[in-house]
């Protein structure tokens, strides 16, 4: 007689928040498992909205009262909520020995993201920021072509990123909780020119926000900023961003020169998949559209989860998200003080 091994247990994924990002999260923690969701606001309705293709996956996406019901009932954890409860939520779901995913920027502050890249080593718990463009297929193919020195030795490196500025949630608009478009937006490509690049010594940074106390930034969004990497290697990146009118299409473009070639790309030219499908909600102009075949967000999180299982890791670690919210915090500085911030990671 063959003994049957018994099925392995379904995964359960807690996702704390039900934001916007939540949206673009759902699809690929529904391929992981039955997820269990907790949010000051919104659970209910992101639960329904989603029941439908729950259910065609078979299977469940439940509701938890309370965040410590939450991480009493699950495997992994995936953190979604606001900036500012980055590090509350993740110390939470650390301290209660989970696996843990968080949006980016990992933390609001140096000594925060510092702070949980200590903890997760110390409780022996793997830690990954959400930096999911490092899985969009223009970016991987940047990667690539630098580490097998297609490019040659990397000299110029442009990259830019454009929206509408995010003005249904308040919290955006305040810089001492967003780190506006520098920390929220523009850290995805800083993390990309430091990811192809390399090290990072020197930040300068200039911006312009059209919103006062006379004219609030939630009449008249707009914000965008300029920031200058200077690489240990001896390239220079220029990183550019805006949160514009509502109207903007999410955009992004590079262009990238080295010693033996150059490769650029822009969204708006490799249009190359299009899609007109009944998803629960769309993301306005606020994220990138994906592919649905090609989700990033969902290969970021299989990447993530198969490494909570003993796979291989991923291609961003702890480390990379506290030094990205380390040249996000040195950008902003340089803003403030009109000077140029000098780094040492």
């Amino acid at each position: 007689m063959t003994m049957q091994s018994a099925p392995a247990p379904r995964r359960r994924i807690g996702l704390v928040g039900a934001g916007g990002i939540a949206l673009a999260h759902m699809p690929g923690l529904l391929r992981l498992g039955d997820v269990v969701v907790h949010s000051k606001d919104g659970a209910e309705e992101l639960a329904d909205t989603f029941a439908d293709a729950a259910a065609s996956a078979g299977r469940t996406v439940t509701v938890a009262a309370t965040l410590e019901d939450l991480l009493a009932a699950v495997d992994v954890v995936d953190v979604v909520v606001p900036t500012p409860a980055h590090a509350t939520v993740v110390r939470a779901a650390l301290a209660a020995g989970k696996h843990v995913v968080s949006e980016k920027p990992l933390a609001r502050t140096d000594a925060d993201a510092e702070d949980l890249v200590a903890r997760a080593a110390a409780a022996g718990r793997q830690l990954y920021p959400a930096h999911v463009v490092r899985w969009f297929p223009a970016y991987r193919r940047l990667h690539e072509a630098v580490t097998t020195g297609l490019l040659g030795d990397l000299a110029v490196l442009r990259f830019s990123r454009s929206g509408a500025f995010p003005s249904r949630v308040p919290w955006f608009g305040d810089r001492a909780q967003s780190g506006g478009v520098v920390m929220d937006q523009m850290i995805h490509d800083l993390d990309i020119a430091r990811w192809v690049a390399g090290p990072v010594t020197r930040v300068s940074a200039v911006s312009v926000r059209i919103g006062t106390e006379d004219a609030p930034v939630e009449e008249a969004p707009v914000e965008a900023a300029h920031v200058l990497l200077t690489h240990a290697s001896g390239a220079i990146s220029h990183v550019a961003g805006l949160w514009g009118p509502q109207h903007l299409a999410f955009t992004t473009e590079y262009s990238v020169t080295g010693t033996l070639g150059s490769l650029s790309h822009s969204s708006l030219a490799e249009e190359d998949t299009r899609s007109d499908l009944a998803a629960p909600t769309t993301m306005d102009g606020f994220l990138p559209a994906v592919d649905p075949a090609e989700d990033p967000y969902a290969l970021e999180l299989a990447d993530f989860v198969a490494a909570f299982d003993g796979g291989p890791l991923p291609r961003v670690t702890a480390a990379d998200g506290a030094v990205a919210v380390h040249i996000a915090n040195a950008a902003l500085a340089s803003i403030e003080s009109g000077q140029p911030v000098e780094v040492s990671l």
